[in-house]
């Protein structure tokens, strides 16, 4: 019997051991990112450092204008301004606005140094100067301000409120909200359509998306994303007609007709994908999700889509960015015990050419 418990406690041991070991390596994991998987498309040149503001970050948007990266926090509310080094991206400098309340969307009006950041637990839009990162005004919105946009046709700010399933519109000149538009479910990420001045709104709950007249504050249609479950992200190329949204909850990228208005194309990208870019230049669509993958999708044609290469990235690095002057990924990553950061990619081959010779000079 003395020997059975001794055998016993020298398994449990052991099992201990190696538990221990697994949570040491995921620590490990989570606190150390490490450099990206090897890929032959991408070139990885290396991280942005942000300050950090806890034992856990959490980043949520980012938003790119010519050399300037806005990004937001969805842990500290923070919000960081980065003026970016064209030659050495690991060197650029860094700008905090503190704030309260988990920090989302970023809508920026440039040519009138105004710009725009949602905060869902404050149920407000913050106003401040882009430039010097002074807080203007605090603008109250209903539940759940997440997804912002400028309409410049309309001159109108869109908020996507995802809880109160609706969208409120500020006028920007005035820094006022001005109306509502009620939704059918609950939005999570819009677009906006240049050549027709239509807006276009996912609805994470129903697996939809609508059309929304700015002009007359009211939806105009909807059709189903089917067979996408969940879509998050999206991005649009207004000249091809095309719509691309990510879906999380079944790890998808659909292709959405604009003149149809269905879906023609889909494809299985990395798990829990959460934002999505479009380079109208080289064809390439790129994904970002929680399970810590970078999609790379070619575009053959508006009809024609293949996954190219998935990039090991870290876990919860779901956020992504899009220079289309460059052609740079910006990919945010999460952080346990250490700085938040972000991971630049270059593009090195595109349909199996190197990028350059596709560019010209």
């Amino acid at each position: 019997m003395e020997r059975f418990f001794k055998n016993k406690l020298r398994v449990v041991a052991a099992s201990a051991t190696v538990i221990v070991l697994c949570l040491a390596v995921v620590a490990s994991f989570l606190i150390c990112p490490g450099t990206p998987g090897k890929s032959r498309f991408m070139k990885f040149e290396g991280y942005i450092e942000l300050p950090k503001s806890g034992p856990l970050n959490v980043l949520d948007y980012l938003t790119i204008n010519n050399r300037t990266l806005f990004v937001t926090s969805e842990s500290s509310g923070a919000l960081f301004k980065v003026d970016l080094d064209s030659n050495h991206p690991s060197l650029s400098t860094v700008s905090e606005l503190p704030g309260s309340g988990a920090a989302h969307g970023v809508a920026l009006i440039m040519d009138r140094n105004v710009a725009f950041v949602t905060r869902s637990e404050e149920n407000t839009v913050d106003v401040f100067d882009p430039t010097s990162l002074r807080l203007l005004s605090r603008i109250p919105v209903a539940d759940d301000a997440d997804a912002i946009l400028y309409a410049p046709s309309e001159k109108l700010v869109y908020v996507a409120n995802g809880d109160a399933q609706i969208a409120t519109l500020i006028d920007p000149e005035r820094r006022i909200t001005v109306g509502t538009v009620p939704l059918p479910g609950k939005p999570e990420f819009p677009a906006w359509d240049s050549q027709t001045g239509i807006l276009y709104q996912n609805l994470e709950d129903i697996d939809s998306i609508v059309a929304i007249d700015l002009g007359e504050r009211m939806v105009t249609g909807q059709w189903s994303l089917a067979p996408c479950e969940g879509p998050s992200g999206m991005a649009i190329s207004s000249k091809q007609r095309r719509l691309f949204a990510v879906c999380s909850k079944n790890a998808t990228l659909v292709v959405f007709d604009l003149e149809l208005h269905q879906v023609i194309a889909s494809l299985k990208i990395g798990g829990g994908p959460d934002s999505v870019a479009f380079d109208e230049t080289l064809h390439r669509i790129y994904s970002a999700g929680k399970a810590g993958r970078l999609t790379v999708i070619q575009q053959d044609s508006p009809n024609a889509y293949r996954v190219v290469d998935e990039i090991h990235t870290h876990y919860g690095a779901h956020t992504l960015a899009l220079d289309p002057v460059s052609h740079r990924v910006f990919v945010g990553y999460a952080s346990l015990f250490t700085h938040p950061r972000i991971s630049v990619f270059s593009p090195m081959m595109v349909n199996d050419e190197p990028e350059s010779a596709l560019e010209g000079p």
